[in-house]
């Protein structure tokens, strides 16, 4: 399964007049967040999400937006990767926290989350940004904002989209089996505290933008990741995205 072709069971897309944001989630995650959203907020955020789609610019395109849920079920979610918001330049989200599509140029964050990579595991550098083969094996590359207007970073935070996004980590929590939570950066490590469930790890380090000279590389995420899921009796991801 790629992008370009959802599972069966995502919606079509809706025109953004008539945005309901739960009901683009395919099926499972649709009833897994429903005891952790408040229904008044969620749509107040829907109709927030169609107004800009209708007379903005807005990454990543619409039929983009769940992305994440739709190549990762809940039940499948091994490990959870957790960004702020999406890239902000044409072309570049496309619905994956740090991906982007095949083509389009590594950005920063991610070169510097490839090397952490090589280093830790000694796999080969990928020349490709796209992280779909990642989410195929269980790993939900998540926003804590899945919104951006183009070139306005942030312009869509605090908007709901926290809301709606915490939900997700409290459904993740609420699960019995292992999960891993990757939290890089100030923002993402302050949803360590929604994890309370003892089956789950939380792994935190600085984020990988080169602006942040220290806190991520040396940090080792992807063998601590697999040592986890190894000691609660799961099958490791190959991080390797030149493989085969």
């Amino acid at each position: 399964m790629t992008l370009d072709s959802p599972a069966a069971d995502s919606p079509a897309t809706p025109s953004p007049a008539t945005l309901d944001l739960p009901a683009l989630l395919p099926p499972a995650w649709r009833t897994a967040l429903a005891p952790h959203l408040d229904p008044a907020a969620t749509a107040a955020l829907s109709e927030f999400v169609a107004g800009e789609y209708a007379t903005e610019t807005v990454f990543p395109p619409l039929e983009d937006l769940f992305a994440a849920y739709r190549l990762c079920g809940p039940e499948q979610t091994r490990v959870l990767i957790l960004g702020q918001d999406p890239y902000h330049k044409a072309g570049q989200a496309h619905g994956l926290s740090f991906s982007v599509r095949d083509g389009v140029s590594v950005p920063p964050s991610l070169r510097n989350v490839y090397k952490e990579l090589a280093e830790d595991l000694g796999v080969p550098v990928s020349r490709s940004g796209n992280l779909t083969r990642w989410a195929s094996q269980g790993v939900l590359l998540l926003n804590a904002v899945l919104t951006v207007r183009q070139a306005k970073p942030g312009s869509h935070a605090n908007k709901g989209w926290e809301e709606f996004t915490d939900a997700t980590i409290r459904a993740l929590d609420a699960r019995s089996e292992r999960v891993v939570f990757l939290l890089w950066g100030g923002y993402a490590r302050k949803k360590a505290a929604l994890v309370t469930n003892p089956a789950h790890v939380v792994l935190e380090a600085g984020h990988p933008s080169p602006m942040n000279p220290r806190g991520f590389l040396g940090s080792r995420p992807f063998s601590a990741a697999n040592k986890a899921l190894a000691d609660a009796g799961l099958p490791t991801i190959d991080w390797d995205l030149t493989s085969a």
